[in-house]
């Protein structure tokens, strides 16, 4: 439960979002091997990140920037760092509820999380909203889903983990 004592929040959060981040870039890894499907570019979202500081919010395609010499490491820290900071939302909003932690929380919330890519970032990659200016949008919001799932069921095992690895 999150009124134990011996829950660190900081500690569990890093854990939790580094190990379910880690499971998407697994899944990843796995599609592009097994079915050539390409995963997302980190160096493409460190330009739109890079970008922003210079007042553009949108790419005008994965071509139509100037690439930043930064960009792939700044977009895995935007990653890992999003990841953790979902962990962190989710375990504040399971307190919030009053609400343990379970699978099935843990599967919505991973749900809810597709806010995200759908209408911030993929839009702001060129990408359109809901993922319509894809190649294939529906396979696109299949693999959107599936990896969202994904995230929050390692969620909840990166949680089960933390627990056992606490006491």
């Amino acid at each position: 439960m999150l009124d134990d004592a011996n829950i660190n929040w900081l500690w569990a959060s890093l854990a939790m979002g580094i190990g379910a981040t880690l499971a998407i870039d697994l899944w990843a890894t796995l599609l592009k091997r097994s079915f050539g499907i390409t995963p997302t570019s980190w160096a493409l979202v460190g330009r739109w990140v890079g970008g922003i500081k210079q007042g553009r919010f949108r790419l005008q395609g994965e071509t139509g920037e100037t690439p930043l010499s930064y960009e792939l490491p700044l977009g895995w820290i935007v990653h890992y760092g999003v990841g953790i900071a979902y962990a962190f939302a989710y375990l504040i909003l399971m307190w919030a509820m009053s609400t343990p932690l379970s699978l099935s929380t843990a599967l919505l919330f991973g749900l809810a999380t597709l806010v995200a890519p759908w209408l911030i970032l993929q839009p702001a990659l060129g990408k359109g909203w809901f993922a319509s200016r894809t190649p294939n949008p529906a396979l696109t919001r299949m693999l959107n889903i599936a990896v969202h799932l994904i995230f929050g069921a390692a969620l909840y095992l990166m949680w089960r983990i933390y627990l056992v690895a606490a006491v």
